[in-house]
């Protein structure tokens, strides 16, 4: 067992990973914040470091571990695929696409898809294709304040958060940001020069927080009547994570464009846009592409990610899975003065605090437990759609003993 860093409360670096780190440290741009362990192995929602010490991962590949760590039947589509084909250009044609963009198509409404690597590639094609659709004449987009597209210039300038354009402008221009969930400034918004609205159906990064009531509804009918295409960034709540395929079939509105990415292929990187085949047209040979965009290994992954949730029946089991994590962390609100809100849809799930959640993050650390902090005081949880209910207990409960302790320290 790992001794802990008293500093830090995070585990204190092992030979192995110590030597790790020396070589990031001499090697790799330090872009990120990394917590001082090295992670060699997983199954499902376990993980190992380097000492071989276990930890519970509530917060899987960043999202992107959909169906855990190394799921069987992705891992071996992915095998079978690179033993036959790794890579070949777009300019030919290859089964394991075609399929895969049927399959998405038919879960979804229909269309066409684009595929990509990343939700940011995923969304720089959804604002070309907007901008396309009018040959640029109709360049705007309205974006909405708490929402996250993405690190490329488009997608950052499209997130209206200041804090990502720190050093970074002049920010692209053509995007105008409205308060998440006002309609009366969206329609206020709208020029003639207007082409579209982009939103994610659930916010993610902006702290797990659905679209208000009829929000969604009244976009639909807002882009309807003045003609603009109605963009859902999926990146994080698609691909079955909220027990439905999709997050806007929670919603009853279907959005003309969709983007996708994070669990798209089980933790193998890919991104796609889901499109309707009438605005396919649009985005014509030579204005965009992606050279990995829907490599065969990509799309092994991503076919057989789609068949392990249908043939294990993993939609049902995000439903009781997600009533486990509200009936515990409910009961957790109600005896923790530090739980503030608590906001459960399938696999998404944010625990706001009345504290300082890097705190919380450390002290699960400290406890094995891998979980993610959000605009300052949202705990936020994607758990695998595998996890088991003995190890959503147990998670609950590290998790809730680090709530408390951390509230005692503040």
């Amino acid at each position: 067992m790992a001794t802990i860093d008293a500093t830090t409360h995070a585990p204190a670096a092992g030979t192995l990973t110590r030597a790790v780190i020396d070589t990031f440290d001499r090697y790799v741009v330090p872009n990120y914040r990394r917590f001082p362990v090295c992670l060699v192995r997983g199954t499902g929602s376990r993980v190992w470091d380097a000492e071989g010490t276990e930890y519970l991962d509530l917060f899987p590949g960043w999202g992107c571990n959909l169906l855990g760590h190394c799921p069987e039947p992705v891992v071996r589509a992915v095998q079978e695929q690179v033993a036959r084909l790794i890579h070949v250009p777009n300019t030919w044609y290859t089964e394991p696409q075609g399929e895969w963009a049927r399959l998405l198509s038919e879960r979804s409404f229909g269309g066409k898809a684009f595929f990509c690597n990343s939700g940011t590639e995923a969304n720089e094609a959804a604002i070309k294709l907007v901008r396309l659709r009018t040959d640029g004449r109709r360049h705007k987009l309205i974006t909405f304040r708490g929402g996250f597209h993405g690190r490329t210039m488009g997608s950052v300038s499209a997130t209206a958060q200041p804090k990502y354009h720190e050093g970074l402008g002049p920010m692209l221009a053509g995007f105008s940001f409205a308060p998440h969930g006002d309609l009366d400034a969206v329609e206020k918004l709208v020029d003639d020069q207007t082409g579209g609205i982009l939103v994610e159906p659930i916010l993610g990064e902006g702290g797990v927080v659905p679209a208000p009531e009829g929000f969604l509804q009244g976009l639909r009918r807002i882009a309807d009547e003045h003609d603009l295409l109605l963009v859902f960034d999926e990146v994080q709540c698609g691909c079955g994570r909220t027990g439905t395929w999709f997050g806007y079939q929670h919603f009853g509105v279907t959005p003309d464009i969709i983007t996708l990415a994070k669990s798209l292929c089980a933790g193998i990187s890919g991104g796609a846009m889901l499109t309707r085949a009438d605005l396919a047209v649009h985005l014509r040979p030579g204005m965009h592409a992606a050279t990995f965009g829907g490599n065969p290994v990509a799309a092994a992954a991503g076919i057989a990610a789609i068949r392990m949730i249908e043939e294990e029946g993993l939609l049902d089991h995000v439903t009781a899975a997600a009533e486990i994590f509200r009936a515990r962390l409910e009961e957790l609100r109600h005896h923790c003065p530090a739980v503030v809100a608590v906001r459960v849809i399938g696999m998404m799930i944010g625990v706001e605090l009345a504290i300082d959640g890097a705190a919380v993050v450390e002290g699960c650390l400290e406890k094995r437990l891998l979980v993610n902090c959000t605009q300052g005081r949202v705990i936020r949880l994607l758990p695998a759609m595998t996890i088991t209910p003995a190890e959503i207990h147990d998670g609950c409960d590290r998790l809730g003993e680090a709530i408390v302790e951390a509230a005692a320290r503040t």
